[in-house]
């Protein structure tokens, strides 16, 4: 139901998106004393941070439709907000199948080190572990050094190496976030190129718009890898209700702060007075004044909102050189049962809470085949040709099996095939015409680790990346709102150059993902700015 009724004439502050970061934004300028009016267009809050139930066929199912793990977010935001989300534990998080029978190799690895060390060592070597132990460590040391520099105003990759890494690492965290995630591997010297690629997917890869040579995945690994949240120990882990959990969450505590929500109530126009922002017009026609307007959607959807000519010219030039679609393919679904992966003994511990990767090239081990960071290469030659990859990398998970909360009375579970990566146009043909044949490849690849799944799926729902774009009203598509390989003070700045007009959202540093930090970030600086 819209919440679009009962709109005030004026507002202090003006939010124009109600995702995570929007809210975040709200909570923090509704405690100061403002009088904070969050307007989302659509009629439900959360943006891509969502619980649905998206299954016409299986009704009851709930479902988080787009983000669906929470990693990234700071445990001093959690504490600033006086908020506490509910998460669960994965445990085992990691799970990489091969397409064998009873006896082949497979990586399942949890909470016990020692049992991830021994699987590392039979499946691959020695040499793979001591490279994997070394990794870890200065991913930790990494991530305790950077911590605070996501709370703050961001800085040039140099000064961020000077203020925040510790000298030993300043050169390190230069070249990884400049560079490649390729590059930044290949200096731990693993013998197993499977392994490269598991980690250059799951971190480097994950949402962009880029191969696994280009520069600034190492950024895009290294932000996936500043889980710090209580309990994970450098994992992400599920919210418990799916991920509507983390934004009905917010909105709680902004409305217990004083801050009106209203939904169903599209923005079309920021307006200033002179150069300055005087208000927000709405699709209907109804206006509310204001003197801050908060831009918690993606940036490009900010800067569409203002006047021809009014954003500062380097920053319109900037983003419009940064712009990039979206490349992320979700195929949301529902299941009677569970998959039974053929590798997997039967005493082995369930997988289905770990996120499984399903790489292209995993199938070396056993006959041979590609070498897995050639099958990388080879997948991102056809998305930048506009063809839909026939071995694309695919994340696949099922969260009912550690968060029950989610099935229906019939017991069925909600899973889902995070694809990257897929162009977002297609050359001579369109996503109308291509989708069910990709539907049924990527179901066929499921097939041949996990014999019978396609007997299982009662309802599918895909999600291209220009249906992204319509459900979630992204630009592009693009997950993370602005590439990731776009860091720290190249990313959306928090203060326009526009007076009063501030941007929010995940196209801010620190980067793209369910963080909240640049909600926070811009709620500070406004706060700065008034003299707060």
């Amino acid at each position: 139901m819209s919440e679009a009724s009962d709109l005030p004439a004026r507002a202090d502050a003006v939010i124009v998106g109600a995702g995570h970061n929007g809210l975040v934004c709200a909570i923090l300028l509704a405690r100061a004393g403002l009088e904070v009016l969050v307007l989302e267009a659509a009629d439900v809050i959360g943006g891509a941070t969502r619980t649905e139930n998206p299954f016409p066929k299986v009704p009851g199912l709930r479902h988080s439709t787009g983000s669906y793990l929470l990693g990234l977010m700071p445990p001093e935001l959690l504490a600033t907000l006086d908020v506490r989300i509910p998460v669960l534990r994965r445990d085992p998080h990691y799970f990489l199948p091969t397409p064998g029978g009873p006896g082949a190799p497979y990586l399942l690895f949890g909470s016990d080190a020692a049992a991830t060390r021994r699987q590392l060592a039979r499946m691959f070597s020695p040499a793979d572990v001591a490279a994997d132990d070394a990794l870890q460590a200065e991913l930790a040391q990494l991530r305790a050094d950077l911590a605070p520099a996501w709370l703050a105003e961001p800085l040039p990759v140099r000064e961020t190496a000077e203020r925040y890494v510790r000298p030993a690492l300043r050169q390190v965290f230069v070249d990884l976030v400049r560079g490649s995630v390729a590059d930044y591997l290949a200096r731990f010297e693993f013998r197993s190129e499977l392994l490269v690629s598991m980690y250059a997917v799951t971190d480097g890869l994950s949402g962009l718009n880029a191969g696994p040579d280009d520069p600034g995945t190492g950024h895009n690994f290294l932000v996936h890898n500043m889980c710090r949240l209580p309990g994970s120990d450098g994992t992400w882990m599920i919210a418990e209700g799916g991920m509507g959990t983390v934004s009905r969450t917010f909105a709680e505590a902004a409305r217990t702060s004083g801050a009106r929500i209203r939904t169903g109530s599209p923005v079309t126009a920021i307006t200033l007075d002179g150069a300055a922002a005087s208000g927000v017009v709405l699709a209907d026609g109804r206006q509310v004044a204001t003197t801050v307007v908060v831009g918690a959607c993606d940036p490009y959807r900010l800067i569409g909102l203002l006047p021809d000519g009014a954003l500062p010219a380097p920053l319109g030039a900037r983003m419009a050189a940064v712009r990039r679609p979206g490349t992320t393919l979700k195929l949301n679904l529902a299941l009677t049962g569970l998959p039974r992966f053929s590798c997997l003994p039967a005493h082995a511990p369930s997988p289905f809470g770990s996120t499984i990767h399903l790489l292209p090239g995993s199938s070396s081990l056993l006959d041979g085949g590609r070498a897995p960071m050639a099958a990388l290469r080879a997948m991102w030659a056809d998305v930048r040709a506009g063809r839909l990859p026939a071995e694309p990398t695919i994340e696949w998970y099922l969260h009912t099996t550690v968060d029950p909360s989610l099935a229906d009375d019939a017991g069925h579970h909600s899973s889902a095939l995070f694809v990257q990566s897929v162009p977002y146009d297609l050359t001579g043909t369109t996503w109308d015409e291509a989708l069910p044949g990709y539907v049924s490849r990527l179901i066929d690849i499921c097939e041949r680790y996990a014999p019978g799944t396609a007997d299982l799926i009662a309802d599918a729902v895909p999600l291209t990346p220009p249906g992204i774009e319509a459900h979630f009203g992204i630009t592009g598509g693009h997950i993370h709102h602005l590439d990731n390989t776009v860091s720290f003070t190249d990313r959306m700045p928090y203060a326009t150059g526009v007076d009063g007009v501030y941007a929010g959202s995940a196209g801010c540093h620190p980067a793209g993902s369910v963080i909240g930090a640049a909600g926070h970030n811009a709620a500070q600086r406004i706060l700065a700015d008034l003299g707060r």
